[in-house]
C-alpha cells in the first residue's frame, strides 16, 4: 500500500508539472477521500491548492475532513473566502467542529466567517459540550419523524430533507415538545404500506445517551449493540444529536491510543509519530522518566539497607534481576487484564474483591510453577558447588513465589483504586506497576533470606 502511494503522488506531481489537470482529475475522482487525503499530505507545497481546486466540491469537502490539521490550515490560508464558504458549506456539522477544535484562533475567526447563521450557531452549541462527552462528538443532523405520519409522508419527508443528513437509515420519532420517543429505519417504511402509520413500526424501546456521557462508554455501546448511530438527548429526554459509528470509531482509537501511550508512561499525543518532533516526542517522555527515576531510589535505599546481607552472601545479589523482573512482569500481566476489563465494563470496583481473589489463586499456581523450576535450575546449574546451595535456592524460590503474589494482588487492585478516585486506570500499568513491585519484591527477598539464612550470616560474622 506504501508503495502504492509512492508511485501514485510521483504520478500526481508529474501531472501538475505538465498542468494536465483532466487527466488528474479523472483519477482523483476513482479514489476514496481518505487515500486521497493521504496523497495531499504528501505533497504540502503550492501546488497542493491547485490540486484540491481539482476536485468536485464534495468530494474536495469529504477529502478535506480526512487531511491532518497541518495540511488542513495550510489549504486554509490558500482559500479565497469563496472557496472556503464552498468548503465549510459541504462539512458536517461535527466534522466542521473538529476540524475548529485544532485550528488556531486566527484560522476559527475565518471559518466562522465563512459559516451561514444557522450552521454557527450549531457550532457554537456543540463547542459548549465538555470535551470527551457525547455532545462533543454528535452531530445535529439527523431525520426526525412525527408518530402521525404515514409511511409515505415519512418517506417524502426523508428526501425532502436527507440530502444534508450525515444519515437517514435510521429515523428518530419525536413528539411535540421534541422527546425521543420511538425510532424506525428507512427499511420498514420501504416495506410498509403507503398508509401504515409510523407509530406502529417504530421502535419504543429505544436505547439513548445523555450529552453529558464519557465518549468512551457511548463508543462501546456500538460493539454491544451494533449500532449504526446511536440518539443523544438532555436532561428533559429532548433529543439534541446522534453519535455515529464513524465518530464512535475516531472515539476508539483515540482513547486506545492514549491508553497505550500512558501504560508506556508517555504523555498521551494528539499528532502522528512521524508529524510530531523531536522536541514534542522529549515532552512527553521526560516527565514519566524524571518520575520513574526518583521513585526507582527506594529500590537503592532498600538494597542499601541490606549490604550487610548482601556482603555476607555475595551471591544473593546475582538473583535480584530474575527476581525483580519476575515480579515487575506478574504485575504487569494483572494490570493490563483489569485495565482492559475495565475500558470494557467487565469489571467495575465493586468486584475488586473477587478481583484480588482470582489473581491470587493464579499467582499461587504461577508462583509454585516459576519456584520449582527455578529450584532445580538453581541446584543443577547456579549454584553447584555452593555451600550453601539448598538453604539459597530455597529463599530464591519461596521469595519468587511471594512476590507472584503480592505482584499479582498489586497489578489488579492498582487499576481499580485509581478508577475509584478518579484517574485514568492506563496509568497504573507497565512501568509504574514494575517499579512499585521491584521495590517490595526486594523486602521480600532480604526478609526471607534473614529469616532462613539466621544461621549461616551468624556463622560468618
Amino acid at each position: 500500500m506504501i508503495q502504492v502511494n509512492v508511485t501514485l503522488t510521483e504520478t500526481i506531481k508529474v501531472l501538475l508539472d505538465e498542468k494536465k489537470y483532466n487527466t488528474l482529475r479523472d483519477i482523483l475522482v476513482t479514489m476514496k477521500p481518505y487515500d486521497i487525503a493521504a496523497v495531499f499530505e504528501e505533497l504540502q507545497d503550492e501546488k497542493l491548492a491547485i490540486l484540491f481546486r481539482i476536485l468536485p466540491k464534495e468530494l474536495a469537502a469529504e477529502t478535506f475532513v480526512e487531511m491532518d490539521e497541518e495540511t488542513q490550515e495550510f489549504l486554509i490560508h490558500g482559500f479565497s473566502d469563496n472557496e472556503l464558504k464552498e468548503v465549510v458549506d459541504e462539512l458536517f456539522i461535527d466534522d466542521a467542529v473538529d476540524i475548529i477544535e485544532e485550528m488556531p484562533a486566527n484560522v476559527v475567526k475565518r471559518i466562522l466567517r465563512q459559516a451561514d447563521k444557522d450552521m454557527r450557531k450549531q457550532i457554537n452549541e456543540l463547542l459548549k459540550y465538555p470535551d470527551d462527552s457525547a455532545g462533543s462528538i454528535m452531530t445535529t443532523e439527523f431525520i426526525t419523524l412525527r408518530r402521525d405520519m404515514t409511511a409515505e409522508m415519512a418517506i417524502k419527508r426523508i428526501r425532502r430533507t436527507g440530502v444534508d443528513k450525515e444519515t437517514i437509515y435510521t429515523c428518530y420519532v419525536l413528539n411535540d415538545k421534541g422527546q425521543l420517543i420511538g425510532i424506525t429505519t428507512v427499511k420498514d417504511l420501504l416495506l410498509a404500506e403507503d398508509d401504515a402509520p409510523v407509530a406502529d413500526m417504530m421502535e419504543e424501546n429505544v436505547i439513548a445517551v445523555h450529552t453529558l456521557d464519557d465518549q468512551e462508554q457511548v463508543a462501546q455501546m456500538f460493539s454491544k449493540y451494533n449500532f449504526l448511530a446511536l440518539p443523544v438527548v438532555d436532561n428533559e429526554q429532548r433529543l439534541v444529536g446522534i453519535v455515529t459509528i464513524d465518530d464512535a470509531i475516531d472515539v476508539i482509537q483515540e482513547e486506545a491510543t492514549e491508553d497505550i501511550e500512558k501504560m508506556a508512561a508517555v504523555l498521551p499525543s494528539d499528532k502522528p509519530y512521524m508529524k510530531t518532533s523531536v522536541l514534542g516526542i522529549y515532552r512527553k517522555r521526560v516527565p514519566w522518566l524524571l518520575i520513574l527515576m526518583l521513585s526507582a531510589t527506594f529500590t537503592s535505599m532498600i538494597i542499601s539497607s541490606f549490604d550487610s546481607v548482601l556482603e555476607r552472601v555475595i551471591v544473593l545479589s546475582s538473583f535480584i534481576p530474575m527476581i525483580t523482573g519476575s515480579g515487575g512482569n506478574a504485575g504487569s500481566q494483572a494490570s493490563v487484564s483489569v485495565i482492559r476489563a475495565l475500558s470494557l465494563g467487565e469489571i467495575e470496583f465493586k468486584s475488586i474483591f473477587k478481583v484480588i481473589w482470582k489473581e491470587f489463586r493464579v499467582a499461587i499456581l504461577c508462583g509454585l510453577t516459576l519456584a520449582a523450576a527455578n529450584f532445580i535450575k538453581l541446584l543443577l546449574l547456579d549454584l553447584r558447588g555452593h555451600d550453601n546451595a539448598f538453604v539459597i535456592a530455597l529463599v530464591v524460590s519461596l521469595t519468587l513465589v511471594g512476590t507472584i503474589i503480592m505482584a499479582k494482588i498489586v497489578g489488579s487492585s492498582l487499576p481499580l483504586l485509581a478508577r475509584k478516585v478518579g484517574f485514568d486506570p492506563a496509568v497504573m500499568a507497565n512501568p509504574l506497576i514494575s517499579t512499585v513491585c521491584d521495590s517490595l519484591s526486594l523486602l521480600i527477598y532480604f526478609g526471607v533470606a534473614s529469616a532462613l539464612m539466621h544461621n549461616v550470616l551468624y556463622a560468618m560474622m
